[in-house]
């Protein structure tokens, strides 16, 4: 029997040219402190870590996780790996729950599910290697051609450079662009007008039959959002994402009875978690990152308990471990797309550290049903770039 051999976690630091960041780029939650300086600096991923897990045949699977990584690997090599060293990859809802509920005092929220989502992704990744299968295929297979897929860099801007942007990214066949807003209450009427200007300007360039979305990344609060929705609702957005703090729920419930979709989950973590997003009706999309929900083991059960309560699923941040559940799920519609740009956030970084992530042709992207696991390796093309922690 092939068992796990090892389980070596790595932490990548970005050491090599970054986009300096723009003022009123994005909303975040730490806004409301007032903070001088960079307010978006505790959400830049310049980190991002790999797990690699071996099984006893020397084949490998591939996890990752941009959260707080050093964390991550400290309590992956110290609480996660041994719990799954000598164990059959292929027991892998048993080898879920016993990293989830041996650490349930204090890992089932953030870092500690953020260290099981590395290792069941790259649990996954070895299964389907061993198979001869890509993921998707072990998840059910093939449920669309191709998977439609929405321009997500659209960060707020000068007006100007936000519609150049547009017209850009047109050319490629998107039929979906994503927009941040920059600004929030400490802003005042001003910052108001100044999101509602950015708004207007993408949708003349993309007209209206192209869906915009609209992201606040927990920038906002219920009482600003009450005031900004009936001036947005006119230029009808397919979802207003993450406009409170995660922790709201009853404020997302609130407002996701109001005529703009809301949508969430990027910051919530495991089934239940997502489940009580679900029942207490506060999202109309779920937008769940695999690579902190708990892995492709606890997405699958999600998008499951999604479908149920038919509310759509559509991954975030894109990347390999959301595609497969996307292409395998017909409830997951669409996919975010990040192109490939020099690092400014850090979810660039993807690109740096792997090789054959799918590039968008037309608006859409592409799995092959022949390449096994994730399909993606480790790349050595950007190494001087990078500090790597063992």
């Amino acid at each position: 029997m092939i068992t796990i051999k090892s389980i070596r976690a790595r932490v990548w630091n970005w050491k090599g040219p970054t986009v300096p960041p723009q003022g009123n780029f994005c909303t975040n939650a730490s806004d409301i402190l007032g903070d001088r300086g960079d307010a978006m600096q505790s959400f830049r991923f310049h980190q991002w870590l790999t797990c690699e897990v071996e099984a006893s045949d020397g084949t490998v699977g591939i996890g990752n996780a941009a959260l707080a990584p050093s964390l991550v690997k400290r309590a992956i090599d110290e609480f996660y790996a041994p719990m799954v060293i000598g164990q059959d990859p292929f027991d892998y809802a048993y080898l879920w729950e016993k990293m989830y509920r041996r650490t349930h005092a204090w890992g089932r929220k953030g870092v500690g599910m953020v260290a099981i989502s590395a290792i069941d992704i790259g649990i996954w990744d070895l299964m389907g290697k061993l198979a001869g299968k890509p993921v998707f295929k072990l998840l059910g297979g093939r449920t669309k051609e191709r998977i439609p897929c929405y321009y997500s860099k659209l960060y707020a801007g000068p007006v100007e450079a936000m519609q150049a942007e547009a017209e850009e990214a047109m050319k490629n066949g998107y039929t979906g662009f994503k927009t941040r807003f920059g600004y929030g209450p400490r802003d005042g009427m001003a910052g108001m007008r100044e999101n509602i200007k950015r708004v207007e300007a993408v949708r003349e360039v993309i007209g209206w039959d192209r869906d915009i979305m609209l992201e606040a990344y927990m920038g906002w609060n219920l009482d600003y959002t009450r005031r900004m929705i009936p001036k947005l609702e006119k230029f009808e957005p397919r979802w207003l994402e993450e406009p409170v703090i995660a922790d709201d729920l009853r404020g997302y419930a609130e407002l996701n009875r109001g005529p703009i979709p809301i949508s969430g989950g990027e910051h919530e973590y495991s089934l239940l978690g997502c489940a009580q997003l679900l029942q207490g009706k506060a999202v109309s999309v779920l937008q769940y990152d695999t690579n902190r929900v708990g892995g492709i083991t606890a997405a699958q059960k999600i998008n499951a308990v999604a479908e149920a309560h038919q509310i759509p699923v559509i991954p975030h941040a894109g990347q390999m471990h959301n595609y497969h559940l996307t292409m395998a799920n017909m409830n997951c519609p669409i996919a975010e797309y990040f192109p490939v740009f020099d690092v400014e956030v850090g979810n660039e970084l993807f690109y740096y550290i792997f090789e054959g992530d799918p590039d968008a042709a037309d608006g859409y992207l592409q799995l092959d049903d022949d390449l096994p696991g994730l399909g993606i390796t480790i790349s050595d093309s950007h190494l001087e770039h990078f500090e790597i922690e063992e």
